[in-house]
């Protein structure tokens, strides 16, 4: 890990639906308090920047999460979300459980 990567880890922590994702990441991401809380709105936070000073002050923004709830199964937002994920820049892990 460099000085230069943003690391959310969300491990541990259920996330049943998109709006808990959002409630995860607003602080730790430094969400505005008039984020959209959708998809569209992160895809502009992660891809376009300009939106999160915390963010855009990062070169790579890494996101890890459980498998379980939201990301449990085939789930369309959740499959949606993580394909806004480029996998370079912004890239999120979902981790089995042992």
């Amino acid at each position: 890990m460099t000085d230069n990567e943003l690391v959310v880890d969300l491990r541990g922590r259920l996330i049943e639906t998109l709006n808990d994702f959002w409630d995860a990441v607003s602080e730790p991401c430094g969400l505005p308090k008039w984020f959209g809380r959708n998809l569209d709105a992160w895809s502009d936070t992660i891809e376009t920047r300009g939106i999160s000073e915390v963010i855009d002050s990062h070169d790579i923004l890494i996101v890890h999460v459980d498998k379980r709830g939201l990301f449990g199964g085939d789930r369309r937002e959740a499959t949606v979300l993580a394909g806004i994920f480029d996998g370079e820049q912004n890239r999120l892990f979902v981790h089995g459980l042992t």
